[in-house]
């Protein structure tokens, strides 16, 4: 007798604290619901947006190749600095002080668009980077529900068959003994297959402004995304191959990595809507996808320091 309430005072303990634990990161999760990474206001899509006829833009302007890259003049298309650049290339003609100081001012002005079109990169890159992490907290908390499921199961089983094993060796009725030796071992085998559930637990995650839906649905615009950057992901000219834009490129690997080439699954997803239950691996494909197109978004920074490069052949 000694050792089974020995037995089960050490259980209780055991499973309190994996209760306590569970009290806390219940806490936690409040804090998690709503997303603290979201920009304050939508763009402004009003304004005019850049041309999507690459071809045509890059033909209008043959002049500029001598000095600039095709990728170079759609960045200059896209930030509005074409007639700037044409007229300081007419400007250089002029050895004049005042078309120097033309040149300067012109100059200044490209700079202006280009600062602002790095600061927009940085936020975008700056909010799935965030966006990520607070998956990753609310991936780690359904991991620890799902932890301490499986430890209180295997504890279940562990006590069904030490109970059964010191009763067992107490009762002297052979046919009560076997009894129990039974259902000790059924209630132990019970408990060790309920920890095999491949899904496991769920938890709510909302995301009403949802930066991977916009990808996906590959709009003609998103009032989540700068016109500039949403540009940048959708001009195929801007890709490695000039073959795909990068949003295309990133939707095929979503595609075949996190979906295993199911279309339907995909739409059907919950990871493009404005939230809803979420079970672990959801939660790591969706943290897998924001830090993808983190890294996709910064990338953009190579384009517009090649542009820079070919300004300064320009000025010199």
């Amino acid at each position: 007798m000694k050792k089974i309430y020995f037995f089960c005072t050490a259980f209780i303990l055991m499973t309190s604290c994996v209760s306590k634990k569970n009290q806390t990161i219940k806490q936690n999760i409040l804090t998690l619901r709503d997303s603290y990474c979201k920009a304050p206001f939508k763009y402004n899509y009003e304004e005019k947006l850049p041309s999507y006829n690459s071809d045509s833009i890059i033909s209008a302007n043959r002049q500029l190749k001598t000095i600039f890259s095709d990728q170079s003049i759609l960045v200059l298309n896209a930030l509005d600095n074409l007639d700037e650049v044409n007229e300081i290339m007419k400007l250089k003609k002029d050895s004049s002080l005042s078309s120097q100081v033309k040149v300067l001012q012109l100059k200044m002005k490209i700079n202006s668009k280009i600062t602002i079109a790095l600061t927009e990169l940085d936020a975008v890159a700056a909010e799935f980077d965030c966006e990520g992490e607070r998956v990753a907290q609310i991936g780690n908390y359904v991991d620890n529900l799902n932890d301490s499921r499986n430890n209180k199961l295997i504890l279940y089983s562990i006590a069904a068959g030490a109970v059964a094993s010191i009763a067992g060796g107490i009762v002297k009725d052979d046919a009560w003994s076997s009894a129990i030796d039974i259902t000790g071992g059924a209630l132990g085998a019970g408990f060790g297959l309920a920890t095999l559930n491949p899904k496991g637990k769920k938890v709510e995650f909302i995301h009403q402004r949802n930066l991977l839906r916009d990808i996906w649905h590959e709009k003609l615009e998103s009032p989540n995304f700068p016109p500039f950057i949403w540009y940048m992901y959708s001009e195929k000219r801007f890709s490695n191959k000039e073959k795909h834009s990068i949003i295309s490129s990133m939707k095929e690997r979503w595609l075949h990595y996190q979906f295993d080439d199911d279309k339907n699954a995909a739409d059907q997803s919950v990871i493009f809507k404005d939230g809803g239950l979420y079970r672990a691996d959801d939660l790591h494909n969706r943290a897998a996808m924001l830090n993808q197109m983190q890294s996709a978004t910064r990338t953009i920074n190579q384009t517009i320091n090649y542009l820079l490069l070919d300004l300064d052949k320009l000025i010199l």
